[in-house]
């Protein structure tokens, strides 16, 4: 799930976030971390049999309305479209309060984890031996908005819509549902290829899937919205449905204005009795995107009660020290995020492994975190603050995962302009003669410091540096978008990337795949994708310790990418929000499904 909250090299206080949805743990309001946690979990916590209605949270009440500001460089969803949704901020929302799917998270009080259960379907699926082949069977009673019955057909209809790769190309499916399912590849969904699909069917309330190759980890795909249903006769071409998409969760759209504002109020249709994980507690939800940061920490810290009802997504690290100074630390929460940030230089313009490692001694790791707004060791840590961190890939605790922390030119990897100079030399190349360029978020002053940082540090290195402002949107606008002029200008893009479930199937696949969305810099290496094909087919319990073996060679033998960090997460709300805890089975977002108006 990309990040859509991110920082660095390319972007400001953060980059990204993109929707990864994992099963680990959340802390809970007052249970801040004061240090840099893990935020993956290996621990595939299922409860197959779990019914609604939710369990209610001690002390919760109805009524009251919720304001959420999602700072800048967030700008939020631009479609609303199930298909479409893959970042935190669009999920985190959608999952928990929207659209309901073949399966979700629920948190569990006890032990702070996520635990998988049904949501549409009556259980977790069946699969037969080998993996090739599902059952879900969906429940009876649950409605649209409209009052009109959800089918299988639906289900199975909003699931061929995943497929269309052309209208939601930055979309889960082209990572899951186009590899994984029998005759993916070359199904393009009901607009282009017509509504008949063989791997996917409908027998009564029963679906059955197909797949192409073993996908044990069908039922964690299942959580995502491009697994629900769309209505078979009120479905409208892309991107109109995504203005305004039918809900089956307990909360619906009232008004949505793409990358500004979103309104949600109570989805009279929702009935509790079906569903095991969510709750209905406020009135009405009101989303601002892309807001002041320091504006949006003000007004959720302010004493004078104007930010009681409301929570900040993500805080600057100045507004937290801040917060804790003036004994408003029950304000604030420092969550996990199963993510990492990456430059990700452009392969066949950056050729040379030597140029890829000097970058990764050129980045001014904690200048840049600090000018960006971080805290540096908590929001953002890697092997420059922790060396049992490393410089790796997959974010720390996800099972498999093995600490990347290699010797280079006799150095593990931290800003060291002389070691970087070396690696250019040995690539031959004279100082000043190679450049480098990226785009940055110059929306917010931080964006711009740590900008500054970066192309200070790079020429301090040995390269000729340009950096190229930004203030359009997201910067995943460009990253992802090979016809954005700034797109073709740059040799360096970015990426920050979070675990969709607790899997190294949803890190690496999607980051080296050729051809993959978020392969910003087009990494292309046949051995590579054919040994995740591999990896893919092998039994599930092998899988873990391969994807990590993988991740070894992979940036030993290519560096494909410089780890900028990974992430935790500050949240901010009032003092009438109850219920706040950190959801990292979407990343790192508010776990909007247990807030309520004390």
């Amino acid at each position: 799930m990309n990040r859509k909250k991110g920082v660095g090299i390319l972007a400001a206080a953060a980059l990204f976030a993109l929707a990864a949805c994992g099963g680990g743990g959340g802390s809970e309001e007052g249970e801040s971390s004061g240090g840099f946690t893990e935020g993956a979990s290996g621990d595939k916590a299922k409860d197959p049999t779990a019914e609604g209605p939710a369990p209610e949270v001690e002390g919760a009440k109805t009524g009251g309305e919720i304001d959420v500001l999602v700072p800048d460089p967030d700008s939020g969803p631009d479609t609303l479209d199930p298909a479409a949704l893959w970042s935190v901020t669009g999920n985190g929302l959608a999952q928990s309060l929207l659209f309901r799917s073949l399966t979700q998270f629920r948190l569990d009080p006890d032990t702070g984890s996520y635990v998988l259960v049904p949501d549409l379907a009556t259980d977790l699926g069946t699969p037969n031996d080998d993996f090739t082949e599902w059952k879900f069977t969906i429940k009876d009673g649950i409605k649209w908005e409209n009052g009109d019955p959800v089918t299988a057909e639906d289900v199975a209809y909003g699931m061929k819509r995943s497929f269309d790769s052309e209208n939601f190309a930055t979309g889960p499916g082209t990572s899951y549902s186009n590899p994984y399912f029998k005759g993916g590849a070359k199904y393009q969904g009901p607009y282009s290829s017509g509504d008949k699909f063989p791997a996917i069917t409908v027998d009564g309330n029963t679906l059955t899937l197909k797949m192409s190759t073993p996908f044990p980890e069908m039922d964690y795909y299942g959580i995502f919205p491009a697994m629900g249903p769309v209505p078979v006769k009120g479905d409208t071409a892309p991107p109109d449905y995504g203005l305004h998409p039918l809900a089956t969760g307990p909360y619906k759209i009232d008004k949505f204005v793409p990358n500004k504002s979103l309104t949600l109020v109570k989805n009279d249709q929702w009935d509790p009795a079906t569903d095991p994980a969510r709750h209905q507690y406020p009135d009405k939800y009101t989303f601002s995107f892309d807001t002041d940061p320091s504006v949006s920490d003000k007004t959720v810290l302010s004493t004078a009660g104007e930010g009681d009802n409301t929570i900040v997504t993500s805080m600057l690290a100045q507004s937290y020290t801040k917060a804790q100074q003036d004994g408003l630390s029950d304000r604030t929460l420092v969550g996990p995020q199963p993510c990492t940030g990456f430059s990700y230089p452009v392969y066949d313009k950056i050729k040379e492994l030597e140029v890829r490692q000097a970058l990764a001694f050129a980045y001014p790791y904690e200048d840049a975190w600090s000018a960006a707004g971080e805290l540096v060791g908590v929001t953002l840590a890697n092997g420059v603050t922790d060396p049992s961190l490393g410089f790796g890939v997959l974010p720390p605790g996800m099972a498999g995962r093995q600490v990347f922390n290699p010797k280079i030119e006799g150095e593990t990897i931290h800003y060291d302009p002389d070691v970087a100079k070396k690696l250019l030399a040995k690539a031959g190349y004279e100082p000043g003669e190679y450049e480098v360029s990226w785009v940055y978020d110059a929306s917010t002053p931080e964006g711009k410091a740590a900008a500054e940082q970066v192309k200070l540090a790079y020429e301090k290195s040995g390269f000729k540096a340009t950096a190229y402002p930004y203030t359009g949107g997201s910067l995943y606008d460009v990253w992802t978008d090979p016809d954005n002029p700034l797109h073709k200008k740059i040799n360096i893009q970015g990426v920050a990337w979070c675990q969709d479930w607790p899997s190294a199937a949803t890190f690496l696949p999607v980051l080296f795949g050729k051809g993959s969305a978020y392969n910003t810099g087009g990494f292309d290496e046949p051995s590579v994708d054919k040994r995740m094909d591999e990896i893919k087919t092998l039994p599930l319990d092998e899988q873990a310790d391969a994807w990590g073996d993988l991740e070894q060679e992979v940036m030993t033998d290519y560096q494909p990418v410089i780890n900028r960090g990974y992430y935790q997460v500050i949240f901010g709300f009032g003092s009438n929000i109850g219920g706040f805890a950190n959801d990292t089975s979407v990343g790192g977002a508010p776990n909007y499904r247990n807030i309520f108006v004390k």
